[in-house]
């Protein structure tokens, strides 16, 4: 078999003349959310329900230092 690798052969590209701009975006839900301002990263409820779960059971299974 031929080796066909994107190495030996040439890339593909695609031309665009700036006649063919785009008559509207193919996706117009994306647009709307990449122009959206994008707020601080936060947890979920049940996130944060399940990590204070986690925490108490950690605590009840620490032995106890006096």
């Amino acid at each position: 078999m031929a080796n066909k690798a994107l190495a030996t052969r040439q890339k593909m590209s695609f031309r665009v003349e700036p006649s063919q701009k785009l008559a509207k975006p193919r996706n117009p839900v994306a647009v709307a959310a990449k122009q959206r301002a994008a707020g601080p990263h936060r947890k979920t409820a049940s996130a944060l329900r399940q990590s204070a779960r986690l925490d108490v059971k950690k605590k009840l299974d620490e032995p106890e230092q006096d």
